[in-house]
């Protein structure tokens, strides 16, 4: 019985994912949320039908009680913030909810059937971020001078990842977190969002060298400290969403060229330096050379991406634990590997979904300080998953940073979450001055003028 229900749950995770992600573009068909409504329950169901899918091999194999109730409560807490969300805020966008808690639902699906104690560990955190997630738009639209607080941004940045520098733990040879009253926390994931807010406050002023050469300047001190850190991946991160916001706003060719020659030659001298970094460049040209070694995990990974096929051999079925960091690094080959190529494919357009919405929204802000800090966010989200997938696939080297809402880990978690909430708020504020804007024009003389001929027109 257990080999039937595994072998037709693949089938069935694919299928209903597949009609998932369809919708999630289907959305872009239609101009306001009350024409998507049904599109929305469509996903809503769908989204229960992946999730019991992925559990009940699951549950099939384990043959523990607490599985259950496991999947009940994660069941009660995103359908908890779908409804919660909505009623609080009928304006946001729900796909951008929706893919929120369906990634998340797929990420503790796969680390239950890697580590039950890391998937309780990350659905507490996942839970109390949801939480947080439902009070930062009301923040965000009551405060009004966001684009003003530059140098607390800067100070609250350039602290928080000093400190780290300074008091962090080393793993795996670099300075990434450190432990307040036996809780681990990675500061450079949610400084992440600070560090957008911080360049935007900066590029949505009018255009001048010196501003550009300021917000070079901050941009420059958190790079820095994370590359003395030896955190290069997130340094990469912060690197390139700042050039593209940059790019965003001035609408100028040099720089974005200059920050191309710039990182790749930052690229060439990390190279150079840091020992670490030679061993995943030798590990991504070479890896069969050095399998025992430096290319093991990504050959391990490529196995598992070969051997899962177009539906993947099933949950519980393959042997993802062979690969090193498979729950934080490695989760898409193990996805790959137990449910299938197609499936993956469909987590990456269900991504590539997300930062549509982002981008979309960030065109339909009048404000430049909200807009360039979409733009920064989503830049930050794409960029992370491109690195995450690019490094397992062995299509760029590894750099050791998580799959957003699917790899272990709190932090990662608890920003991703976090994020989203933002663009939300951002997006609510942002249509709320739109609305003020558009009123204050059609009290004007010419704005009555050109109201009453749109009337005549309608009529």
């Amino acid at each position: 019985m257990e080999q039937y229900i595994t072998e037709f749950s693949k089938y069935f995770i694919t299928l209903f994912a597949s009609f998932y992600t369809f919708e999630c573009f289907a959305v872009f068909r239609y101009h306001t949320e009350e024409e998507r409504s049904g599109i929305y329950i469509r996903q809503y169901v769908f989204m229960f039908l992946v999730h019991v899918s992925c559990f009940l091999p699951i549950y099939v194999k384990e043959g523990k009680v607490e599985y259950i109730f496991f999947f009940i409560f994660q069941q009660i807490a995103m359908y908890a913030t779908i409804v919660l969300f909505h009623m609080i805020y009928p304006r946001a966008n729900r796909l951008v909810i929706n893919n929120m808690c369906f990634l998340t639902a797929v990420g503790l699906s796969v680390l239950t059937r890697l580590s039950y104690q890391r998937a309780v560990r990350q659905f507490v955190i996942a839970v109390a971020a949801s939480v947080a997630a439902l009070i930062i738009p009301e923040l965000i639209t009551r405060v009004r001078n966001w684009r003003n607080l530059t140098w607390l941004y800067a100070g609250v940045g350039i602290a928080a990842l000093g400190a780290v520098l300074v008091l962090g733990a080393v793993t795996h040879g670099a300075r990434l977190s450190f432990s307040v009253l036996g809780i681990t926390f990675q500061p450079s994931e949610l400084i992440k969002i600070v560090f957008a807010f911080l360049i935007a406050s900066i590029l949505c002023r009018p255009y001048s060298f010196w501003n550009v050469a300021l917000s070079a300047a901050v941009a420059g001190a958190h790079v820095m400290i994370l590359v003395l850190s030896k955190d290069l991946g997130s340094a990469l991160i912060y690197f390139v969403t700042y050039v593209v916001m940059v790019y965003v706003a001035t609408a100028k060719k040099r720089y974005l060229l200059a920050g191309i020659f710039g990182g790749s030659a930052a690229a060439y001298l990390s190279w150079r330096i840091f020992t670490h970094v030679q061993v995943r460049v030798q590990a991504w040209l070479d890896p069969w050379s050095v399998i025992d070694k430096e290319g093991y995990q990504i050959t391990q990974s490529l196995f598992a991406i070969g051997c899962g096929g177009l539906f993947g051999l099933g949950l519980g079925q393959g042997s993802p634990s062979s690969i090193p960091f498979v729950t934080t690094d490695f989760i898409f080959s193990a996805i790959a590997e137990e449910m299938g190529i197609l499936f993956s494919l469909c987590l990456i357009l269900i991504y590539i979904s997300c930062f549509m919405v982002f981008m979309r929204i960030a065109l339909s802000l009048k404000d430049e300080f909200f807009r360039l800090t979409v733009v920064g966010l989503g830049i930050t989200y794409l960029f992370q998953i491109f690195l995450t997938i690019g490094g397992g696939i062995k299509f760029i080297p590894l750099t050791g940073v998580t799959l957003p809402f699917i790899s272990y880990g709190g932090s990662s978690v608890l920003s991703t979450i976090v994020m989203f909430s933002v663009i939300q708020g951002l997006y609510l504020a942002g249509g709320k001055r739109n609305a003020a804007g558009k009123n204050d024009r059609t009290e004007s003389p010419d704005g009555q003028k050109k109201s009453r001929r749109r009337s005549d027109k309608e009529a």
